[in-house]
């Protein structure tokens, strides 16, 4: 369920302006006019944007009078900043090894060099 939610996260995240919008919603909510100011994209697409964030769960979307306000949910966000964090630890300790690996070759690499007179 967790890598599902994680796929259509990163979906959402891919789109350069989703991200801004993402962006613009972390300084605090804002109408649907307010996300459209800075694109040169129609309010159709904006929508169609704002739409794929809330079906994401990054998003909430909610009426305040006659206009749509929308805001960040963070909780989305902190599900891929830990999903990341895991895979972060598993390659620094994997570095790890590896180094660990690459300094015992090079060691017999020098042992055997003396001991050949190389």
């Amino acid at each position: 369920m967790v890598v599902d939610r994680l796929g259509t996260t990163f979906a959402a995240l891919s789109d350069p302006t989703r991200r801004a919008m993402i962006e613009r919603l972390s300084h605090g909510p804002a109408s649907v006019h307010r996300l459209t100011e800075p694109f040169a994209l129609s309010q159709q697409m904006i929508s169609k944007h704002i739409a794929y964030l809330v079906r994401a769960q990054i998003v909430i979307k909610t009426k305040r009078g006659r206009e749509s306000v929308c805001r960040l949910r963070p909780e989305a966000i902190k599900t891929v900043s830990d999903w990341a964090i895991s895979y972060r630890q598993f390659w620094e300790e994997s570095f790890e090894k590896l180094d660990a690996v690459v300094t015992q070759m090079k060691k017999a690499e020098v042992r055997h060099d003396k001991k050949h007179g190389e």
